[in-house]
């Protein structure tokens, strides 16, 4: 479960057959049971209704959760683009060498920060997390040994500007490792499993092909599908473009 909610496209097919067959196997247990008076027929009404619409609002909460998590992705990529672009700026109270040096890493590692957001696959992810560790380790060298030698609050700007590109680094990469819990998703799939039951139980001659038995199995792993691909940072089809880090590299690159 921790790997399929990772693939939306894989939570679309498997959450589809499973609420399809999980609507089957209440209408086998329906023809099974005797035929329900009125009084029962109600009760199992108001169940129905009571779940579905529980299942409505877990659903509800978890889209909300998804976004949330979207959202602060997208705020941590801003974050990034300022305080590169701002230690950018402040490169130039540094004597000449050490500003070029730092000038030209920081274009370096603002290109390895737009890959990070573009990469595809585990395999390019960790040479660009390695590219970028390396670049944090040559830009931090860049900067002690200007501000040891003159301690004065212009240079403590320097070094705070470092600190707080690496910084937003670390908020992002948590960002983008803070997921919808793996139990919340077994739970809601739970529920919506019952809920199809449910339908199947109250169906009333269902043939295995009708779109009354297809209807709700189809609409839940579509709203499931939409809930993992926003939750995905890398799969999927929805995705935080760098948009602010690419526009930094456009001015950065265009000088």
């Amino acid at each position: 479960m921790n790997n399929l909610v990772r693939y939306p496209i894989a939570i679309l097919t498997f959450s589809f057959f499973l609420m399809l067959l999980s609507a089957h196997v209440g209408v086998f247990f329906r023809k099974k049971q005797r035929t329900l008076e009125e009084a029962e027929q109600q009760d199992r009404d108001v169940i129905m209704a009571a779940t579905l619409t529980l299942l409505g609002l877990i659903i509800g909460f978890t889209f909300s959760m998804a976004v949330s998590r979207y959202d602060q992705r997208k705020n941590y990529e801003e974050a990034e683009a300022n305080a590169i672009g701002t230690e950018y700026v402040r490169a130039d109270l540094l004597p000449a060498t050490d500003a070029a040096r730092v000038r030209a890493l920081l274009n370096d590692y603002l290109d390895q920060r737009i890959l990070f957001y573009q990469a595809g696959n585990e395999r390019a992810l960790q040479q660009i997390n390695a590219r970028t560790a390396q670049l944090q380790t040559e830009l931090w060298s860049t900067v002690p040994s200007p501000a040891a030698a003159q301690p004065t609050p212009i240079f403590a700007l320097v070094v705070s500007g470092m600190n707080d590109v690496f910084n937003s680094q670390g908020y992002t990469q948590a960002a983008w490792w803070n997921r919808i819990p793996t139990t919340a998703w077994a739970l809601m799939i739970a529920i919506a499993i019952c809920c199809n039951l449910l339908v199947g139980y109250s169906a009333h001659h269902a043939k295995g092909g009708s779109i009354r038995m297809i209807t709700l199995p189809l609409i839940l792993c579509i709203a499931f599908f939409l809930i993992a691909d926003i939750d995905s940072p890398r799969r999927g089809i929805i995705h935080v473009v760098p948009q602010n880090l690419m526009s930094l590299a456009e001015s950065l690159h265009g000088e």
